[in-house]
């Protein structure tokens, strides 16, 4: 059996993903960051779309993005309401945007790689119904796609990685109908920034926004427990 290694942080989008590789055949090692975000509602989901879904191994990883703040998910600012005047930068990337997220894992899942010869690491990025983050596009895959055969041991001879980014060209409502397609339970995820203490999802947020316009557009009900 192929083995991957697939980032799965609890969201929609990775539990999609992680469906999809099981489907191809992959013996997936999934892994998860404890990384200094407001709460651990993703990652109590990661393990349910892990066990769920099935694979070889769920590790978490602990690192504290919040050393370096600068992100609505690691520091004291908040989280903004969807469209709202403060949810973007004088960029326009979202203040939820955590600076170097996904060098950061995809680095982690680099080397989780090289140790369990996967060839494949599988990502959940999407560059249609996102939130304009720069390590979500194509351009960004390829280029750490170079970075890692030019750096490792396994990429230099001869047995280079393989980005996997199956839904980056995909609407929400399609990635959705894809998951469903595939027995993905999707009340088992959880996409909020900003939930209630009793882990309800906020519903105005960004990512709560383009989830429930998702299920809206794909015409399948909304599992989501909403404050």
């Amino acid at each position: 059996m192929k083995k991957a290694v697939v980032l799965l942080s609890g969201g929609l989008d990775s539990a999609t993903v992680l469906a999809i590789a099981r489907s191809m055949n992959f013996e997936c090692y999934c892994l998860s960051f404890s990384y200094g975000q407001r709460h651990d509602c993703e990652l109590t989901a990661a393990r349910k779309v892990f066990e769920a879904l099935g694979g070889k191994e769920f590790k978490v990883v602990n690192i504290d993005l919040r050393a370096f703040g600068g992100s609505a998910l690691t520091a004291d600012i908040d989280v903004p309401e969807a469209g709202s005047v403060n949810a973007a930068s004088d960029s326009n990337i979202p203040v939820t945007y955590v600076p170097a997220r996904n060098i950061i894992f995809l680095s982690y899942a680099l080397g989780f790689a090289e140790v369990n010869d996967c060839r494949d690491i599988f990502l959940g990025v999407n560059a249609v119904d996102y939130s304009g983050y720069p390590d979500c596009r194509g351009e960004f895959i390829e280029a750490f796609s170079i970075m890692a055969n030019l750096g490792t041991k396994a990429g230099v001879e001869g047995h280079g990685f393989t980005i996997q980014t199956p839904i980056i060209d995909l609407s929400k409502a399609d990635i959705i109908r894809r998951g469903v397609s595939l027995g993905v339970d999707y009340s088992l995820t959880h996409s909020c920034y900003n939930p209630s203490p009793e882990g309800l999802s906020c519903g105005v947020c960004d990512s709560c926004a383009l989830r429930i316009a998702g299920f809206r557009d794909a015409g399948v009900p909304d599992p989501t427990r909403y404050v």
